[in-house]
């Protein structure tokens, strides 16, 4: 019995330090995981949706706390004004969750251009949306506001051929954009004003 309590003893205590060494490790290399989201997987949409704007929308960044969720905001300045925001929302496809950055002028509400940042679609089908300036390119000029939906569903995005779920996808995180936008929009009209 007592050699049973000592292996508990040992293995408990083998755990807790194993778990904060993990911790600390994450902890340690949060921010280096950050910059290389930054730079390798978000900064290309950002980079591209953002495209001719006066400033460096990776730099010119800032946080909103919405609810328990704190959301990254990317400036961009456009005619000497900061009155451009990207963002990232979600959306649920067929191999898991979209990533959709979404830009967004504040002075009209309109979608300036979308960017997928991570998906795990099929190779061939769904990963077109990703690569496929005609597909992203329809969302251009869409009221932020105003739910996007595919051509099937009664909208005006036209899907992918065969990757239907994942056009859904990207388009329900569109939607969602919008409903964090009409949320946050006071806020970030606020923010925007240290930018200028």
């Amino acid at each position: 019995m007592r050699e049973l309590i000592k292996m508990v003893i040992v293995l408990t205590i083998l755990s807790a330090f194993s778990g904060g060494l993990l911790a600390g490790l994450r902890i340690s290399t949060a921010a280096q995981i950050e910059n290389q989201q930054l730079k390798f997987v978000k900064g290309p949409a950002i980079k591209a949706i953002l495209e001719g704007a006066a400033n460096d929308p990776i730099v010119d960044r800032f946080k909103v706390t919405d609810g328990d969720i704190d959301r990254s905001f990317f400036v961009g300045k456009f005619n000497g004004k900061a009155n451009t925001v990207a963002f990232e929302s979600f959306g649920k496809g067929y191999g898991g969750e979209v990533g959709l950055m979404v830009g967004v002028d504040l002075d009209n509400d309109k979608i300036i251009g979308v960017g997928v940042t991570t998906h795990s679609e099929t190779p061939g089908l769904g990963a077109q949306a990703k690569d496929d300036p005609t597909f992203v390119s329809q969302f251009k000029g869409f009221a932020i506001v105003e739910p996007v939906k595919v051509t099937t569903d009664g909208g005006k995005i036209n899907a992918m051929s065969g990757a239907t779920i994942t056009s859904r996808a990207v388009c329900s995180a569109a939607t969602d954009a919008g409903q964090i936008y009409q949320k946050l929009k006071p806020q970030l009209a606020e923010k925007l004003k240290e930018f200028e």
